[in-house]
């Protein structure tokens, strides 16, 4: 069984930072890829960022490169999403999922709780 738990979150001002964790079952974590998906009221669901677990390579959405950075801590199976320079447009629910890279984005097969993300101009 897949079980992915997202906390972090929050409100914040333009230019502050943000950091997301995903804790996921020791199963899950060596057996996927874990990354992070947004969707903002209007827009289609969108691709923020994706770690492999096997050779840590990342994955990162154009729109936010230079500001977040995915990692992972193998001792608790965490993936973080460190959120850096926010801006009012990065407002979302974001979302953990666990699944395959393809290609420089990831397919997404479960997913975690969605933690909502505020960015006050």
């Amino acid at each position: 069984q897949v079980q992915l738990v997202v906390s972090g979150g929050g409100l914040v001002q333009a230019g502050g930072s943000l950091r997301l964790s995903c804790a996921a079952s020791a199963r899950t974590a060596t057996s996927y890829a874990m990354g992070w998906f947004r969707l903002a009221p209007g827009k289609e669901r969108e691709f923020v960022a994706a770690i492999n677990w096997s050779d840590h390579s990342t994955y990162y959405a154009d729109s936010v490169k230079g500001r977040f950075t995915i990692s992972r801590d193998n001792a608790k199976n965490t993936v973080y999403l460190q959120m850096n320079s926010l801006k009012p447009e990065d407002t979302a629910v974001y979302y953990c999922a666990a699944g395959f890279i393809t290609g420089s984005r990831m397919d997404p097969r479960y997913w975690g709780q969605g933690t909502q993300v505020t960015v006050s101009s």
